[in-house]
């Protein structure tokens, strides 16, 4: 079995050597990606390749991202034939001692797609900064939402691992190259009915800083995710397949969208008029929120249920 490793390069040239020795044997490629880094990053990568053939040494013109860079290593992965891919980052944040459990459900056959999660140790969580903490929690429910992967816990957690044959079902063009590359990948699986699961382990922070502004992910996230679960919802309910979901959103959403529309209606016209609205202007709304809700929440129920998985 061919593993791949690749390593997104951006100012890592406090780290990549460790990052690059800790590797296990059994990885036959290192695929490090050179992302326009302006310190001795390249010249590091060039002096472990004079010493390794595994290292491949891949450079960028012009700064593409994170993401950016993870597709330059998987499809230098996919040329290589490799049969599992995997991502380290390169400010030894991943502990690389966890990659044999992170591949093993995908040589097992009981997942395509593996991630480490850092929520499942307390003692681990307390060690993450509170700002990365708060983040992910933050945007953890969102991105279940728009990805339809709702048993994950930690989906902003980039140290992967993906079988090449699910890789090669991917549109690439469609992964984010900036830091909305891991939630986007998660997204993209989903089309292709990818098993995830995840892999307790922690992470390691020191002093590497980090290029995400909390600020900027809490702007720029919330509306690629809800344009995610908007298509999400046209595909798989109305395009792909119609279930009774599709039928749970087809009542449901309409009965809330009026019922809200006429009591809001009323509510101006008889407040404006300051008198007390009919009883039925108060019940029909009621009625139709309530009804309309309740058929949303079996919707959800049911997309919850139905996540991919590994038929029995």
């Amino acid at each position: 079995m061919i593993l791949s490793a690749v390593i997104p390069c951006y100012n890592v040239a406090k780290h990549i050597e460790e990052v690059v020795s800790h590797l296990p044997e059994e990885i036959s490629n290192i695929i490090a990606v050179n992302d326009c880094s302006v310190d001795d990053t390249e010249s590091i990568l060039l002096r472990l390749q004079a010493q390794t053939t595994k290292l491949v040494y891949v450079k960028h013109e012009v700064n593409q991202g994170v993401g950016g860079a993870m597709l330059t290593g998987f499809k230098k992965s996919l040329e290589l034939h490799s049969d599992i891919t995997i991502k380290m980052d390169g400010d030894n944040q991943m502990d690389s001692s966890y990659i044999h459990e992170l591949i093993k459900p995908i040589t097992d056959n009981e997942a395509d797609f593996t991630k480490g999660n850092r929520f499942r140790d307390f003692s681990a969580l307390k060690t993450m900064p509170l700002s990365r903490r708060l983040g992910n929690l933050g945007l953890s429910f969102c991105i279940k939402a728009a990805s339809g992967y709702w048993n994950i816990f930690d989906p902003n957690n980039g140290f992967i691992a993906i079988k090449n044959e699910t890789l090669r079902s991917i549109d690439l063009a469609k992964l984010h190259k900036r830091y909305f590359f891991e939630s986007s990948l998660l997204i993209e699986l989903y089309y292709t009915n990818a098993v995830v699961h995840e892999i307790p382990m922690k992470a390691n922070y020191g002093d590497e800083l980090s290029g995400l502004s909390i600020t900027k992910a809490f702007f720029q996230f919330p509306p690629k995710l809800l344009k995610a679960l908007i298509r999400r919802i046209i595909l798989k309910y109305f395009l792909f397949d119609f279930n009774i979901a599709s039928v749970y959103i087809l009542f449901g959403l309409p009965l809330v969208m009026i019922g809200a529309i006429y009591g809001g209606v009323n509510f101006v016209k008889y407040a404006s008029q300051h008198i007390p609205a009919p009883t039925g202007t108060v019940v029909i709304p009621t009625l139709l929120i309530t009804l309309g809700f309740q058929l949303l929440l079996s919707a959800v129920n049911f997309d919850i249920a139905n996540y991919p998985k590994r038929s029995s």
